[in-house]
């Protein structure tokens, strides 16, 4: 009997040896189930090869094309990545609405001995809870905001916080992306419904007796929209402000953005892109700092003059907003240890509904 999804962890309390997406790999790329390994039984040229004769010629000979196609794909999957599986491993199958290929695929392994389940419905019935988990219902839990201008090391203690008892959604670290022009990270930014996948399975598993702590972030991290309920929260909610000095958060960045700095063609290009903000000279200054191989300084200057009066001009819109201020003097790393406690402090007079 397939496994009717109730909730975004129900995956993790049925206890699957493995989770299989056999839908195509572009499907796959798009968005998955967490944790899923693609086993596609029709490939991205198959599929669209099928879906044309149906179209175009008779359901029936896509049916028997798809067949042959299911079968010698599968085939492919059993000597290939499952060649290894003993007689009691338990896989979840799914495709894109609990239908032919899913099924077709899970008869297959059942007979080979395997205790093969299907989701009911498919790919469309885990979106569905991941669309009511994001715009149907407000967050679980009072939500926090960790703020602070550029280089406050905000999402290193985002990090540190859960050692110090905190629950905490990293925004960036779901989007693989630092929130600013020069926030690229290696891999690139998932697709919007990875994203929201990703972020709705976080805020379902929240604790709604205890605070959640998000960094301070735009509408959107990179190129991923925030969905309104949690952008909505994050707008009225407490704001906790990292406040260093400019040299502190220049160091910080020096160290934090080290995959940049080491790309020197990447940090060049992205600082062209601030041509249309500032005077060509300013421009000039900042990729002769950037030749010059003075990271520290070029960041300060970025953080002065393009950063600092931006943040400061967002942070009015929630100046009435309950908060506080944690002045430090330093974020070398042997100190922020020191600050997450802080900051889980403050988190614990401001949490309260």
């Amino acid at each position: 009997m397939p496994l009717t999804l109730t909730s975004l962890l129900d995956l993790d309390r049925h206890g699957f040896d493995a989770v299989i997406d056999v839908r195509s790999p572009s499907e796959y790329a798009e968005d998955h189930l967490p944790g899923a390994i693609n086993l596609p039984v029709l490939d991205d040229e198959e599929r669209a090869r099928v879906g044309t004769i149906y179209k175009q010629q008779s359901p029936f000979l896509a049916r028997k094309l798809g067949a042959a196609l299911v079968a010698r794909n599968a085939a492919a999957h059993l000597e290939g990545p499952l060649a290894g599986m003993t007689g009691g491993w338990r896989p979840l199958v799914y495709c894109w609405r609990g239908g032919q290929r899913s099924g077709s695929f899970a008869t297959i392994l059942s007979q080979v001995g395997w205790r093969a389940e299907l989701v009911a419905g498919g790919y469309k019935a885990w979106r569905r809870l991941v669309v009511e988990e994001l715009h149907d219902r407000d967050v679980r839990a009072s939500v926090v905001v960790l703020d602070g201008n550029t280089g406050s090391a905000k999402t290193d203690i985002l990090g540190r916080l859960p050692a110090h008892g905190v629950q905490v959604i990293d925004l960036e670290g779901l989007a693989n992306h630092r929130g600013s022009l020069f926030g690229h990270r290696a891999g690139g930014q998932p697709s919007q419904k990875a994203f929201e996948g990703r972020l709705a399975t976080a805020l379902a598993a929240l604790d709604p007796d205890r605070p959640v702590v998000v960094e301070a972030e735009s509408s959107k991290v990179g190129n991923l929209g925030l969905p309104k309920k949690l952008w909505a929260a994050m707008g009225a909610a407490p704001r906790i402000r990292i406040a260093a000095p400019v040299a502190a958060r220049a160091a910080y960045l020096a160290r934090a953005y080290a995959d940049l700095t080491e790309d020197r063609d990447r940090l060049e290009q992205t600082i062209s892109l601030l041509r249309p903000l500032h005077p060509a000279e300013v421009i000039a200054d900042w990729l002769s700092l950037s030749a010059a191989g003075d990271f520290a300084t070029l960041a300060g200057e970025l953080m002065v003059r393009h950063y600092d009066p931006r943040y400061e001009k967002h942070r009015a819109r929630f100046e009435d907003a309950p908060g506080e201020v944690i002045a430090a003097g330093t974020l070398a790393p042997e100190a922020l240890d020191a600050l997450a406690a802080r900051v889980a402090e403050a988190v614990g007079r401001f949490g309260g509904r």
